[in-house]
C-alpha cells in the first residue's frame, strides 16, 4: 500500500526522535562572555580533557549571594550580561553522526535569537550563543558546560542537547544555580514536582515520559463522544521495563492516584518477541482500552500479539510512536483494523489556524537567518530539528520579554521568578507553565491517529487538537 503524507507533517512527526537525542555550526565557538558583575572573579581557566569532565579551580573567596525565600542561592549574583549582550550557551553534536540533528537544532535557536535581536533585544542587548561541539558524549558535554559557566560566564544554558549531556549536566547546573531552558530529551531526571531552591533552575519543554504517562491515562478515560479521549471503563496498561516504559508507567500510576480508575497492569521485556501472555491477561480481565508504555519496536510486538489473539480494543501510546512508518506498517500487517485503532499524543500541531500561523512565523524567521548566513533560505524551513531549536530559543526570548515588560532586573533571581510565574506559549504547540515548582515538560498535547486516505495513502490525523491536561481530565465521566 502506498504511504505518503505532507512534507510538513513528516517534519513535525520526526520531532519524536528528539526524545533520545538532541544541536549549528560545524566549528566550535569560543567567543568569551564577560561576567556582568566585575567584582566577582572568574575561576582560573583549565584545560578541558577530551574524555573526562574538567575539575575547575575553586573561585576566589567572595561574599555569598543571598538566598531567595525558597532557598535559591546561585554561586554568584548573575553573570553573562554586558552593556550590549546577553550570553547563553549550549553544547551539542555538530559534527559526526548526530550533526544532522545538532546543526539544524542550533540554527533554529540562532534564528529565534536573530529575530529578537533585530527587534531591539533587551534594551539593546543582543542574545548571543556560545556553543561547543560535544560529539554527543556526556562527559565531554559536562566539561564544556563547566567551561560555559565558569570561563565563558554565560547567563543561561539554552537548548541543553541530548540524553547523554543533559543527564550529565543536571546536578552541576542545580549546584551552581544556573538556569537551563529547554532540554532536547525527555529523560526521567528532568521530572520534578514542587522544585525549590537551586533545583528549580531546570525548565524542560519537550514531553517527559513521566508526565506524558499522566496524559495517556487521561486520554484513555476521557469521554469519547466529546472527542477528548477513548472513554475507557477498565484500562489495561502494558509497559516495557526499559527507561521509556518505566517513565510512562510512573506517569500513569501518578495520575491514577487522583482518579482511582479500574486498571490492570502488565510489565514486559522490551526485547521480547511475543507479548501474548500479557495480552491474554488484559483481554481476560475485560480491559476495554490499552495504554502502551513503550517505544516503536515493542509496540510492533504488542500490536502483533493483539492481532493474533483477536483482541479488538483501542490503544493509546506516546508521541514517540506517532509516525506514518510505524503505524502504517500496522495497517499493512492487520494489526490496525476498524475495531482496533492506535492513538498517540503530539506536542506540535499545525492542523489549527494558530498552529499554522506559528509555523509560518518560524519559516519566515528561519529563512531570514539562512539568507544572512549563506544558506539558500529554504534549507531548514521544513526541518523538524530546526523547529525544535526555534522553540528552545523562543522560550528563552519569551522569558526575557516578560522580564522586560515587568521592569525587573536582568538577574537570576528575577529570571527564575518570571519563569515560575509566566504561562508560556510554545511555538506550534500548546502552553506550559512552571508554577509551584513543577517541572513536568509540556502536558498540553494533541491526540492523533493514523488515517487511510481514499487513494490508499496514509496520514496522521488530528482527533483532538492540543489541549491542557486539566481540560482532558475535566472530560472524564
Amino acid at each position: 500500500m502506498k504511504k505518503t503524507m505532507s512534507i510538513l507533517t513528516v517534519a513535525l512527526l520526526v520531532l519524536a526522535l528528539l526524545a533520545g537525542c538532541g544541536g549549528l555550526t560545524t566549528q566550535t565557538t569560543t567567543t568569551p562572555a564577560p561576567a556582568a558583575n566585575e567584582n566577582t572573579p572568574a575561576p582560573a581557566n583549565n584545560e578541558t580533557p577530551a574524555s573526562e569532565p574538567a575539575q575547575p579551580d575553586e573561585p576566589a573567596e567572595t561574599e555569598e549571594p543571598p538566598k531567595s525565600a525558597d532557598g535559591y542561592a546561585p554561586f554568584v549574583d548573575v553573570q553573562g550580561v554586558t552593556d550590549d549582550a546577553i550570553y547563553v550557551g549550549n553544547t551539542a553534536a555538530t559534527t559526526g553522526a548526530f550533526a544532522t540533528v545538532g546543526v539544524p537544532f542550533n540554527a533554529g535557536m540562532e534564528a529565534a535569537f536573530k529575530a529578537y535581536n533585530d527587534a531591539g533585544g533587551f534594551d539593546g542587548k543582543a542574545v548571543k550563543l556560545v556553543h561547543y561541539d560535544d560529539g554527543f558524549d556526556g562527559a565531554q558535554g559536562l566539561a564544556y558546560t563547566q567551561t560555559l559557566v565558569e570561563e565563558d560566564h554565560v547567563f543561561a544554558i539554552v537548548g541543553n542537547f541530548g540524553t547523554n549531556t543533559v543527564g550529565a549536566n543536571l546536578d552541576y547546573l542545580k549546584e551552581k544555580g544556573v538556569p537551563m531552558v529547554y532540554a532536547a530529551t525527555g529523560i526521567e531526571a528532568l521530572y520534578q514536582e514542587g522544585a525549590t531552591g537551586n533545583a528549580k533552575v531546570v525548565y524542560p519543554v519537550q514531553p517527559i515520559y513521566n508526565a506524558e504517562g499522566r496524559v495517556l491515562l487521561a486520554r484513555a478515560l476521557a469521554d469519547k463522544d466529546s472527542g477528548m479521549g477513548l472513554g475507557g471503563t477498565k484500562v489495561g496498561v502494558i509497559a516495557t521495563t526499559d527507561d521509556a516504559g518505566a517513565g510512562l508507567l510512573y506517569g500513569v500510576k501518578r495520575q491514577a492516584q487522583d482518579l482511582n480508575p479500574d486498571i490492570v497492569y502488565q510489565e514486559v521485556d522490551a526485547a521480547a518477541t511475543d507479548y501474548s501472555a500479557a495480552v491474554n491477561v488484559l483481554m481476560n480481565a475485560g480491559c476495554d482500552v490499552l495504554i502502551a508504555c513503550m517505544n516503536q519496536a515493542p509496540l510492533a510486538t504488542l500490536m502483533a500479539s493483539m492481532r493474533d489473539a483477536g483482541y479488538d480494543v483501542d490503544v493509546v501510546t506516546s508521541y514517540v510512536n506517532a509516525s506514518v512508518a510505524t503505524l502504517g506498517a500496522f495497517v499493512d500487517n492487520g494489526s490496525i483494523t476498524e475495531n482496533r485503532h492506535v492513538y498517540s499524543t503530539a506536542w506540535m500541531d499545525t492542523s489549527t489556524e494558530e498552529g499554522m500561523a506559528d509555523y509560518l512565523d518560524f519559516a519566515a524567521v528561519m529563512s531570514a537567518w539562512e539568507l544572512e548566513n549563506g544558506f539558500s533560505g529554504s534549507e531548514y524551513v521544513l526541518n523538524s530539528y530546526a523547529m525544535a531549536g526555534y522553540v528552545a530559543g523562543g522560550m528563552f526570548v519569551q522569558a526575557l520579554t516578560a522580564l522586560h515588560d515587568q521592569g525587573l532586573a536582568l538577574d537570576w533571581y528575577s529570571f527564575n521568578d518570571v519563569m515560575g510565574e509566566t504561562v508560556f506559549k510554545v511555538p506550534m504547540g500548546g502552553t506550559i507553565h512552571y508554577h509551584n515548582g513543577d517541572r513536568l515538560g509540556i502536558t498540553s498535547l494533541a491526540f492523533n491517529t493514523i488515517q487511510i486516505n481514499e487513494d490508499g495513502s496514509y496520514a496522521m490525523a488530528t482527533v483532538a487538537p492540543i489541549d491542557t491536561l486539566e481540560n482532558v481530565l475535566a472530560a472524564i465521566k
